[in-house]
């Protein structure tokens, strides 16, 4: 559990690397502090309080609290299966509940200010996400109501998506992203970081599923490792080919982004899947990934890395292929899962928009346009990422 963990703190560099890999060389401090900032206030702030939002032992099913902070009689007390303790149990989750803020990062890349992007991380991580969280992973109603999320592609990816969606839609565009209402190419300046951050990030997934199995029994840890390796493999090859038969070109970008849609669809059920089931929920999430992207771009909304189409879109996807593929595959099922996806979205942009409509009507959220034209490494950190190297820019 505790390799697994550390294997989940290992993708921050992959989102890291993949957000800065697909933007401009102006704007790389800036993503950098951003996900820097991320995963240490959110691990000081589920220590403090997100953890026990969101297992707060018995509550009515929508809220509950614990109390502040950790507690070392209740780590004492509590039984855990071998080897998994309640330390153990904090830390794991609590690299879950950074990334949820990691996906929104991407999103709006390249023209948020900082100081507001950090108090919605403060608010979205420090409650919002473990209130979300307490509903399934918690005991919660929709526990109860059998909705099932395996390693959590709504209860983390979906969750993030939404704030995402709402953020970008709030925030507008980068400047030149539309020309004529048509959508302009904006070139990341590194697609090689990209591409390493998109391995850093499958490989991670091995912690990410592969340690919500919550032991080191070998059949079911090893079966959700062979499913999320295929749905990976399916995913990126499917998105390959459709974009391939689309565009005429080979978009390495959307190769990538398909390999992510993979490991995101196959999340909430990669314990109960087949390996042919894993392959088709991969391949499916595949093809999603090229359709939402070209539907988000027709939507008018500026998602520089992807984020939404990823793990919003393949969130939700990969939800309800539980109710069709697998162990627990039945009408039943399906309609749990709907009812699940439905809470969170209602849920997630409710608060999400509450949260950056005040911070927009009061503090604004948006740099200006000289700051984004010169761009927020020079203007919001006072320094370049590339302080060596000049390149033409706007």
């Amino acid at each position: 559990m505790m390799i697994c963990t550390a294997l989940v703190f290992f993708m921050h560099l992959g989102f890291s690397l993949l957000e800065i890999g697909l933007t401009r060389q102006k704007n790389t401090l800036n993503i950098l502090f951003k996900n820097i900032f991320i995963i240490t206030i959110g691990l000081l702030l589920y220590c403090l309080v997100g953890f026990n939002l969101m297992y707060p032992g018995n509550f009515n099913g929508f809220f509950g609290f614990a109390g502040f902070g950790l507690d070392a009689i209740a780590a004492a007390d509590l039984a855990y299966n071998e080897g998994y303790t309640y330390w153990t149990d904090f830390l794991f989750q609590g690299m879950f509940a950074a990334t949820a803020a990691t996906i929104v990062s991407g999103a709006v890349a390249e023209r948020i200010k900082l100081i507001p992007f950090m108090i919605f991380v403060i608010i979205y991580v420090g409650v919002i996400y473990p209130i979300a969280g307490s509903w399934k992973w918690g005991g919660g109603f929709l526990d109860q109501l059998g909705f099932y999320d395996f390693a959590g592609s709504t209860l983390v990816h979906s969750v993030g998506g939404w704030a995402a969606l709402v953020a970008v839609w709030l925030l507008g565009s980068r400047i030149g992203k539309f020309k004529d209402g048509k959508p302009q190419a904006i070139p990341g300046h590194n697609v090689p970081l990209a591409t390493a951050g998109v391995l850093i990030l499958w490989l991670g997934w091995f912690g990410f599923n592969g340690g919500s199995v919550l032991s080191a029994e070998p059949g079911a840890t090893s079966l959700v490792l062979v499913t999320t390796c295929l749905a990976a493999a399916a995913g990126g090859v499917a998105a390959f080919l459709v974009s391939t038969a689309l565009y005429k070109n080979f978009d390495l970008t959307m190769f990538l982004n398909g390999i992510l849609g993979g490991l995101v669809g196959i999340t909430a059920g990669a314990d109960q899947m087949g390996p042919t089931d894993a392959i088709i929920i991969g391949a499916i999430a595949g093809i999603i990934i090229v359709f939402a992207v070209s539907l988000i771009d027709r939507l008018k909304l500026d998602d520089p890395v992807g984020a939404i189409a990823v793990h919003l879109v393949c969130g939700i996807w990969g939800t309800l292929a539980v109710g069709i593929f697998g162990a627990m595959a039945g009408w039943s099922q399906f309609l749990s899962q709907l009812i699940g996806v439905g809470a969170y979205a209602v849920f997630c942009i409710a608060t999400s928009f509450i949260i950056f409509y005040v911070l927009k009507k009061t503090v604004g959220i948006r740099v200006p346009e000289r700051e984004e034209l010169e761009g927020l490494d020079a203007h919001e950190h006072g320094m370049s990422a590339y302080p060596d190297f000049r390149m033409n820019e706007h």
